[in-house]
């Protein structure tokens, strides 16, 4: 719908509208939005398109879709006609009291989320919902009577289309309900239907080699997965012919099991992305396929898509060959035991995996030339049974991590040159105004660098001089929020960050649904059909902007949970004093904590510091449906 209405701003022929996309533009003609001139449909003068944000004193903000606005479009709250946070709306331009412009929202064109989420709150004269997002007060739809005799703080799921209650979530005051919001604010559910379930359940959990006589059969070959100590899906496994300089790399073949359109299909297209928090996942696929019969479990027969990459002395692809293949993994390996492996500290039953340590430590310092080494760092917690946060660690990525990326980055790379338009990972390069933004906070830091039309160049300049600090992680950190975020595309634009004329996804069809649509493609285009490519291609690229939305979502779900657990905590811990670091100081200052608990953000008011520096911060309030910590800064 987005690229839709974006196209209407410069006009849009009637045989260019997806199908879906017709009745939005029947909707907006009956409402006089649109306009017909030389064949083409345009938005009228006086009428916005674009996506409401709702601050959280109920104020909204559209984002046009039309380039020609240069700033964002304020609604009062009297104005949005019942629109809610995230949703996609229509608006009518009018003559605000401020000097910005100003609109009324017509109608939402599409809902960000079927529901709502509220918790009950008890006023003298009426029991009020309170939505959790934007933390505005809702007349409920619901007798006064049966809304009091709920506890304090009850969270209810409303339907957005007609104000009734749904569903009992649980209770704000119950951190063991903190999952239940996190999904529950993004339409999110743990939960398939019986119809998904039965069509997982049919494939039982055994693949029978004698079914696929077609496929290439790589049982004897010493495969072997590489994956998290907690992690239950194995989309990826890979091998090394040392004698042939071949490296293999088998991907969990997804598409031999959901069919395009069938119940499991339609579900994880909704979804797009499994959702990982800290005690469970909440997968795209049904368990039985996503934790069973795709899943690459070691010493048991399973079906794999899979590229033979084969390299040159030195270290240059000269051949890639993709394939239908039946494997068996000999070994389950966590990454703390590949490193142990690699700095000799424990042997291993798989002999080439020092062998292909160093040639991918080869192709990885290749790639470098062109790309970017981040060191980033990724937070875990710990919970206890009761579902409060226990402990905290920052985890950095190791040798073994880089082993297998780069095997990943193989076939990725190799996968997108196998299709000329289909689906396809962009990554731009970085807006101008963004990088001179960078060079203003580092040189706040001590760091001063002139702008360099070469952008790889000047990126590589600025971490080379500050990999020497003790905060280069943090320096990172800036780096990347200065980039764009990469997103899904059926036509290739290349990749920025990597350094890639052309890259894709293909190395997790079990947790992401764009990796799905890849093997499809890959698959047809083996066969030589051209039809079902064609087929495969329709709507794809309002496919791509959906998933690469969910794809945010999907993060967003887990940060909103990992932020409940810190507020959780900070409520325990109002008036205590602890040690953090600044990483924002625009609009307010936002401090990191950085004492024996790491991670929780802290949002201080009136208050302005160096970014990066060191402070000692008092927590003053917790706003728990927020999720919000609340400080200020105790002077040395």
């Amino acid at each position: 719908m987005k690229q839709f209405l974006t196209s209407l701003a410069n006009g849009i022929c009637q045989k260019e509208v997806s199908n879906q996309d017709l009745e939005t533009l029947r909707v907006l003609t009956n409402l006089k939005a649109v306009c017909e001139h030389n064949n083409k449909f345009y938005i009228n003068n006086g009428f916005v398109c674009g996506r409401l944000d709702i601050s959280s004193g109920g104020t909204g903000f559209i984002t046009p879709f039309d380039n020609n606005f240069k700033e964002d479009i304020l609604v009062e709250n009297k104005n949005l006609n019942g629109s809610n946070l995230g949703d996609i709306v229509l608006a009518k331009i009018i003559k605000g009291k401020r000097k910005r412009q100003s609109a009324k929202v017509v109608i939402s064109l599409k809902l960000a989320n079927e529901t709502s989420l509220v918790y009950t709150k008890f006023f003298k004269s009426a029991v009020l919902g309170v939505n959790i997002k934007t933390g505005l007060n809702i007349t409920l739809k619901a007798s006064q009577k049966s809304l009091r005799a709920l506890p304090p703080g009850t969270i209810l799921k409303i339907n957005n289309h007609n104000g009734e209650i749904t569903e009992v979530i649980g209770n704000i005051n119950n951190p063991m309900s903190d999952e239940k919001i996190s999904l529950s604010i993004y339409n999110k559910s743990d939960n398939f239907t019986q119809e998904c379930e039965n069509e997982a359940n049919a494939w039982g959990d055994e693949v029978d080699p004698n079914m696929y006589p077609d496929r290439i059969n790589l049982e004897n070959f010493d495969f072997c997965t590489i994956d998290p100590v907690d992690a239950k899906d194995f989309d990826d496994a890979i091998y090394f012919d040392e004698k042939n300089m071949q490296i293999y790399v088998a991907i969990a073949d997804v598409s031999e099991y959901v069919n395009t359109y069938n119940n499991i299909d339609t579900e994880a297209k909704k979804r797009g992305f499994s959702i990982y928090f800290p005690h469970k996942s909440v997968p795209m696929l049904p368990r039985n396929l996503s934790e069973n019969i795709c899943s690459l479990k070691p010493n048991v027969y399973r079906l794999a898509f899979c590229f033979k990459i084969s390299l040159d002395k030195n270290c240059e692809v000269i051949k890639e060959e993709l394939f239908n293949a039946i494997i068996k993994s000999k070994k389950r390996f966590n990454y703390d035991e590949i490193d142990e492996i690699l700095q000799d500290k424990k042997d291993s039953p798989i002999s080439w995996i020092k062998p292909l340590h160093k040639i991918t430590s080869k192709l990885r310092k290749k790639r470098l030339e062109n790309a970017f080494d981040f060191r980033t760092t990724e937070l875990r917690i710990g919970l206890n049974e009761d579902g409060d946060i226990s402990s905290t660690h920052f985890e950095t990525d190791s040798v073994s991590h880089q082993l297998v990326e780069d095997c990943m980055l193989l076939a990725n790379k190799a996968a997108a040159k196998k299709i000329k338009n289909g689906i396809f990972r962009n990554h731009g390069k970085p807006d101008l105004r963004k990088i001179y933004n960078l060079l203003d906070e580092l040189a706040l830091l001590g760091l001063e660098f002139a702008y360099e039309n070469d952008l790889v160049k000047l990126i590589k300049k600025i971490q080379a001089k500050s990999h020497s600090l003790p905060n280069y992680e943090e320096i990172d950190k800036l780096i990347i929020r200065a980039q764009k975020k990469a997103e899904y595309s059926s036509q290739n634009l290349g990749h920025f960050g990597l350094g890639f004329d052309r890259y894709t996804h293909f190395t997790s069809p079990i947790r992401r649904y764009s990796d799905l649509i890849l093997h499809r493609l890959l698959k047809a285009t083996i066969k030589n059909d051209e039809k079902l490519y064609r087929y495969l291609l329709l709507n794809i690229e309002d496919t791509c902007q959906n998933l690469s939305e969910l794809e945010r979502e999907a993060d967003k779900v887990a940060y909103d949970f990992i932020d409940r657990k810190f507020a959780r905590w900070a409520n325990e811990n109002i008036g205590n004093t602890f040690k953090c670091y600044v990483c924002e100081n625009k609009n307010i200052l936002i401090a990191r904590l950085d004492d024996k608990l790491k991670g929780a953000r802290i949002f201080i008011p009136s208050y302005t510091a160096p970014l990066l520096s060191y402070v000692n911060v008092k927590i003053t309030e917790v706003d728990i449906p927020s999720a919000k910590i609340f400080g200020k800064v105790l002077k040395a």
